[in-house]
């Protein structure tokens, strides 16, 4: 009875040792995946390897015989097992290994003894194996261990019937407890190997998992990037209107209602608390619809400005339940101030185009005014020759008011022409010259002898010229110089009319080219805005620079090539 009880405490020894290396091998894969693929690290075939020859040196270290015949020993598994999952140079490194280790600790030490308690007969069917081993399923491999295992272990029993003692001399207990080894011995093969399978598609399927959670990760982040750089303001809530994530527009809108507060206090908190009283019964039917999984969309008025404000439910996956919701504002108001200023351009076009019209019709009459005046005047005694000589200069101005005003009226493309600009300036020179003798001022040109030929109406330039030329010389003094420069700046062609005259006061430079405004006595205000008028015409613009006392100086400047053909096509569309 005792040396039943002394064997079943070898046999569970020698199952501890067998199994340590499937310990050792689990706390390695248990270790963190990054550090193990380092180069100073084995990968964890090499490192299954190192294990088993760990657990052979421990298996041979305990090993003994069972009552005194049968050779008690488990390294055979850890060895079968590491050769069939080696590569060829490591199997047969630890079959030697294996070899060397039980020609030192076997018993009955021999060559007979050392062949039988290594099965090294069945190595070359376990080197031929082994490539369908790595391939193979769970239940194949097991399948092919056992294969070479079972007659193994058969052999090791056996061998003391063949070596002179019968196993039938031994007692029905130490039979049975035979068997039980034997049989233990291939369950423990296949345990092993249903082990390391397991805990190598653990491993798989943890590293998996953390792909599957970084690739997550990444396309979260590029999500809340995305919805950051959406110039909409979007805020998601639960089910009971609570704020579960907002970006940053919709953070930067509701500072701009609650200043200093943060996406902390935001997060977790009330929508209904985020907005003050003229919003509740907003949120209220936002959150009816979302409940009952509708859409809602509604225009407000919110502190003095206009938002869009869209809600759609979420669900959780295809066919889930509910998500809570998802928010969208957008701010209008620049939308609908612009909508507000282009009714009041339509309107005001509308009135243009009537006066228009009117003015045009009232040209006749005073032609025909005009022309019975002339007639009187010639039968009228010569002393009311300057009454008439007044009359006539009055309708003359007001026929001049009319012109200009029809020609800041009209909206029609000018008819062009490829010119340059220097021979419109020369072409007025000699009667701008008369003007500034007139005054005792002079005339200077700085033109700039590379400008290119521009697309322009030469009827119209010369009208802008002589206004901007004539208002210049107005406002300067005997002496004063009126400068006429050209010059190319960023692929744009620009007219400089500058004088030197006592300069625009600053609270009068924004009302320049309103239509009427004057600081002249005999002034109409409507040259300045027709000046704008024919600039805009050839897609072009006119800036003003002034100061008091240092004179003042008007810039036209107009397209010319690429730049200008894409402004005309502009224009037609």
């Amino acid at each position: 009875m005792i040396a039943i009880i002394y064997a079943v405490k070898d046999i569970l020894l020698q199952i501890s040792a067998a199994c340590s290396f499937l310990f050792m091998f689990q706390w390695w894969l248990d270790q963190s995946h990054i550090v193990r693929r380092k180069h100073r690290f084995p990968d964890d075939q090499s490192f299954l390897i190192i294990c088993c020859a760990i657990s052979i040196v421990f298996c041979m270290i305990l090993s003994t015989t069972l009552f005194g015949a049968v050779y008690l020993n488990l390294a055979i598994l850890p060895a079968y097992i590491g050769i069939l999952y080696a590569g060829f140079r490591s199997g047969i490194s630890l079959a030697g290994f294996f070899l060397l280790c039980t020609a030192l600790f076997s018993e009955p030490p021999g060559t007979t003894h050392l062949v039988l308690n290594t099965g090294v007969l069945f190595y070359p069917l376990l080197f031929a194996i082994a490539k369908s081993f790595k391939k193979g399923t769970l239940m194949e491999k097991i399948g092919m261990l056992w294969s070479v295992l079972f007659p193994s272990m058969l052999f090791i029993v056996l061998a003391p019937k063949i070596y002179g003692r019968s196993l039938s001399e031994a007692y029905s207990s130490e039979m049975l407890l035979l068997s039980i080894y034997f049989l233990l011995a291939v369950i423990l093969g296949g345990s092993f190997v249903y082990f390391i399978e397991t805990a190598w598609d653990r491993l798989q399927f943890k590293e998996q998992l953390k792909g599957i959670s970084e690739k997550f990760e990444r396309e979260s982040e590029k999500l809340q990037q995305i919805t950051n750089v959406v110039p909409l303001n979007i805020m998601t809530l639960d089910d009971n209107g609570y704020v579960t994530d907002l970006n940053e527009c919709m953070l930067n809108l509701i500072r701009f209602h609650i200043p200093q507060i943060t996406r902390e206090a935001i997060i977790d908190r009330p929508a209904s608390q985020l907005i003050r009283h003229p919003m509740d019964d907003t949120i209220r039917r936002l959150s009816e619809t979302s409940n009952k999984q509708q859409r809602y969309s509604e225009k407000i008025i919110y502190d003095s400005r206009t938002y869009h404000v869209f809600s759609a439910p979420l669900q959780h996956g295809i066919g889930g339940g509910s998500g809570g919701s998802v928010m969208i504002v957008q701010d209008l108001t620049d939308e609908e101030k612009l909508r507000s200023e282009l009714d009041h351009v339509e309107r005001l076009t509308l009135v243009g185009q009537m006066a228009a019209g009117i003015t045009h019709e009232i040209r006749n009459p005073m032609a025909v005014v005009r022309g019975f005046l002339q007639l009187m005047r010639e039968k009228s005694p010569g002393e009311l020759d300057s009454y008439y000589q007044i009359v006539m200069e009055e309708l003359d101005r007001a026929n001049g008011i009319i012109n200009d005003f029809l020609s800041l009226a009209q909206s029609r493309i000018s008819d062009k022409e490829t010119v340059q600009l220097h021979h419109i300036i020369e072409e007025l020179t000699p009667l701008l010259w008369a003007d500034a003798n007139l005054r005792g001022q002079s005339v200077e040109l700085r033109l700039c002898p590379s400008l290119p030929l521009l697309q322009l109406n030469k009827r119209e330039i010369k009208q802008l010229i002589l206004n901007l030329a004539r208002n210049g010389m107005e406002a300067m003094e005997a002496k004063g110089v009126l400068v006429l420069e050209t010059q190319i700046s960023a692929d744009r062609a620009e007219l400089i009319i500058r004088d030197t005259g006592s300069g625009i006061p600053q609270s009068q430079l924004d009302k320049l080219f309103v239509p009427f405004f004057t600081t002249k006595s005999q002034g109409t205000g409507l040259g300045l805005p027709l000046c704008l008028s024919i600039a805009e015409r050839h897609y072009g613009t006119i800036t003003v620079d002034s100061r008091e006392g240092a004179g003042t100086a008007f810039t036209v400047s107009l397209p010319y090539g690429q730049e200008y053909r894409l402004d005309a096509a502009a224009a037609k569309e």
